[in-house]
Formats: structure tokens, sequence, C-alpha cells
């Protein structure tokens, strides 16, 4: 009887305490937005809307996209077999995995930075076609200055992803509110004498802050910052196999991205303006939501995948999908209603007038409609990156790209600039179906093969 009582509360006190790890780390995410925004009125009035911050923006445009493409897809392939090796044989070999991936990590962000460095004077032209020739040289001499972020940033991502593999979450989460702050004061200080260029000084230095601040925090919680080359191992071929997949499934929405603005350019002049406004607000639920489930979620199932626990598994996934929906639907429902107010008093002042407001409105309404659908998604995206069928979230991806074409040309004609809200509302939805259905199958495949003797799926990941 006493056993049969302690699993449940075992499992209450587990589920507990990954749901405050996950306010925690939203709080914290607002909290590092605050700043950033803070950092957003500083630049501004430093430097307004003057060519020099024209490019530096568009400079800094593509080594975010590589640190995001890169560094990022690097954890999803790597955390869960780092747990799996980090149960099955020990620290000492987890950190041997850890030491080669991220040297392979460094060379590949080194690889991209060489390579847009080379590609600059043909890839700006077009990036920013509307630029003047000095201001042009100017943007190609800043992005060239800011790649060394490139590798910063993506030494930093990659502490983070491990910590909280050991469940550290709410000072990782804080640790890139010292981007903003840093910039802040650096810039605040040498604006003056240098121009620009303080602001290129300020993220370098704020950046490398960060990542040492993470690398000596990664060491204070048993794994070190220690790029060694060793002989391919069965684990690091793994993590070879899943970050191909990730890899592409993020350049294609990033395509997805593209397309829609693309798409808005179109329409009557303003419209990429507009869907960009409307798109900021209902993103940053979207990016709390991911957040917090990504850096919680996805050490919690590799764990239990790494065990074998597939009834507790689907009970987890049953159980996040429930609460995640109770939170995502109220907040989607205030800011669709509030979307009018919000928009007024956020945005309306100066150039951006009455019928601005009546433009951008609708297409925030309709973007709301994604946020439980999206949020929702994380948790099932998240059980099959701890199955390791980062192939399924390729085919995923290439469903959204398609879906979000199809779905822009339909609306778009029906319905004009908030067509391609809804149109990304929809295959929102589509994704969640798409998920939900595989990680079922997974854990059900799973399952089954558990009690069959002479085999052992897990290693190469379950397969459908």
């Amino acid at each position: 009887m006493e056993k049969s009582l302690a699993l449940p509360r075992q499992e209450q006190h587990a589920s507990r305490r990954i749901f405050h790890a996950a306010a925690a780390v939203a709080a914290a995410g607002v909290a590092v937005k605050l700043l950033a925004t803070l950092k957003e009125l500083v630049l501004a009035g430093i430097y307004g809307r003057s060519d020099a911050m024209d490019a530096f923006l568009i400079a800094l445009l593509i080594p975010s996209l590589l640190v995001n493409l890169i560094a990022e897809s690097m954890n999803q392939a790597l955390i869960p077999t780092l747990i799996r090796v980090g149960i099955r044989d020990g620290r000492r070999k987890a950190q041997e995995l850890l030491s080669n991936s991220t040297l392979w990590l460094l060379l590949l962000l080194a690889a991209a930075m060489l390579g847009m460095a080379a590609l600059a004077p043909l890839v700006f032209p077009h990036l920013a076609s509307n630029f003047a020739p000095p201001k042009l040289a100017l943007s190609i001499r800043l992005f060239d200055a800011l790649l060394p972020m490139v590798l910063l940033a993506g030494v930093a991502s990659n502490c983070t992803a491990v910590l909280n593999s050991v469940e550290r979450f709410v000072v990782p989460a804080l640790a890139p509110g010292l981007v903003p702050f840093g910039i802040i004061l650096v810039t605040f200080l040498l604006h003056r004498s240098l121009g620009i260029w303080a602001l290129v000084y300020a993220t370098l230095l704020a950046t490398a802050a960060h990542a040492a601040f993470m690398m000596w925090l990664m060491g204070r919680n048993g794994y070190r910052f220690l790029p060694r080359w060793r002989k391919l191992t069965e684990d690091e071929r793994e993590v070879a196999r899943q970050y191909g997949p990730v890899l592409l499934s993020s350049l294609v929405a990033s395509g997805g991205l593209l397309v829609d603005q693309a798409m808005a350019a179109m329409l009557p002049a303003g419209s990429v303006s507009a869907l960009v406004y409307a798109g900021r607000f209902a993103g940053v639920m979207v990016a709390l939501f991911s957040s917090a489930i990504s850096a919680t979620l996805t050490p919690h199932f590799s764990v239990l995948v790494a065990k074998k626990n597939w009834n507790e598994c689907r009970r987890e996934l049953h159980r996040w999908m429930r609460w995640t929906a109770l939170i995502a639907v109220p907040i989607a429902l205030v800011l669709m209603i509030g979307a009018p107010e919000l928009i007024r008093v956020t945005l309306q002042h100066g150039a951006f007038g009455t019928r601005d407001t009546a433009v951008v409105v609708p297409v925030l309404i309709l973007y709301a409609i994604q946020i439980p659908f999206f949020a929702v998604s994380r948790v099932p995206y998240r059980l099959i990156l701890a199955m390791r069928r980062t192939d399924l979230i390729f085919y995923c991806g290439l469903m959204n790209l398609a879906l979000d074409i199809a779905l822009n040309l339909v609306l778009m004609r029906w319905m004009g600039l908030p067509g391609i809200a809804l149109a990304t509302s929809l295959w929102t939805v589509a994704t969640l179906a798409f998920l939900h259905f595989w990680a079922h199958r997974l854990l059900r495949h799973a399952g089954e093969t558990a009690f069959l003797p002479f085999r052992n799926n897990l290693e190469d990941g379950p397969h459908s």
C-alpha cells in the first residue's frame, strides 16, 4: 500500500518542480525582455533613425540568425543524448561527449563566420538594396566587426542548454540580461567619442561577458567548457545524425518568415510594417512559452526516455499539454480583446495614426489565435526531440512551409493582410495535430517493443 502511494507523490513532486521551474524561466524571460526594451529606448535616444543605426541593425541581422540556426540546433540535437549518456555511463563519458560536440560547434560557427565574411559583399547589396553606397559600405564594415559575436553567443547558448540539462534554470534564464545591460552602459559612456562603433564594441563586450559567465557557471555545476578532439563514438555520431534534420528544420522556419514578409510586400504600402508590428506582440508570448517549455521539458523528457519510462512519458505529455493550454488560452483571449487598446497606447503616436491602428489591430487579433496552439505543440515537440526523432521535426517544418505558402495565397485574396496572420495561426493548428499524432505513435511503438527480449529499439531511436 505504501509503495503504491509513494509513486504518485513522487510524480506530483516532479511535476510541481518542473512547473515552478517553467514559471521561473518565463518570469526571467519577461525581466530580460523589459531590460531589452529599455536598451531599445536608450539607443533610440542616442542614435534615433540615423543611417548609422540602420546600417548597424542590418549588420546585426545575419550574426543573430547564424547563432539561432547553428547553436540552437546543436543544443536540440545534443541534450537528449548528453542526458542519456550521463545516466547510462556517468558524468565522465558525458563530459567527453560535450567536449567533442563543443569543438564541432565552434568549428561550425567559425566556418559560418568565415563564409559570411566572404559573401558579405555579394549578399548585402541585396539585403540592403535601398542603401546608398556609403551606407552600404558601413553596413559591411560593421558586419565584419560583429562576426565574433557568433562564436560568443553560440558558446553562451550551448552552456545554457547544458545547465538546463542538470536542472539549473533561473540564473541561466536571467543571464542574457547581461547583454542589454552591458550595451546600455558601454554605449552611454562611449557614443560621443566613437559614434556607432561604440554600439559595436558594447555588443561584443556584453556578449563576451555573457559567454564567460555561462562558462563559469557551467563549470560550477559539473561540466567544463573544454573543446577537445577525440575519436568519434557512436553517441557522437548519433548527435551528428540528429543535428542535420534540426538545422534544416530551422532553415525552413526562417524561410517561412521571409515568405510572409515577401507576400506582405505584394500588398499596399505599409503592409510589411503592419505585419511586423503585430507579429512582435504575438511573438513575445510565443517566445516566452517556447523558452520556458524548452528549458524545462527537454531535460525532463530526456531523463524519462533514457530510463524507458514510457508510461510516465505519456502521463507527462498529457499533463503538460493540459496545463499549457490552461495558461495559453486566457492569454490569447486577453491579447485579442485588448488589441485595440494595446496598439493605441504603445504605437499610436507621431507618424503612427488612427488609420495605422485600424490596419494593425485585425492582424494582431488573428496572429493571437496561434498562441495556444503553438504553446501546446511545444510539449510533444520536446518529447519527440527527447526520443531523438529529429527527422519528424524536419518533415513538420516542410509541411508548415507548404501550408504557409498555400494558405497565404488563398487568404490574401479573400482578406488582404490579415489573411497572412490567419494563415500562420492555421498552420500552427496543423503543427499541433502532426506532433501530437507522432508523439503518441512513438510512445505506443516504444511501449510495444519494450516487451521484446531481443530488441533495444531506443538505441537507434523509436522508428515507425
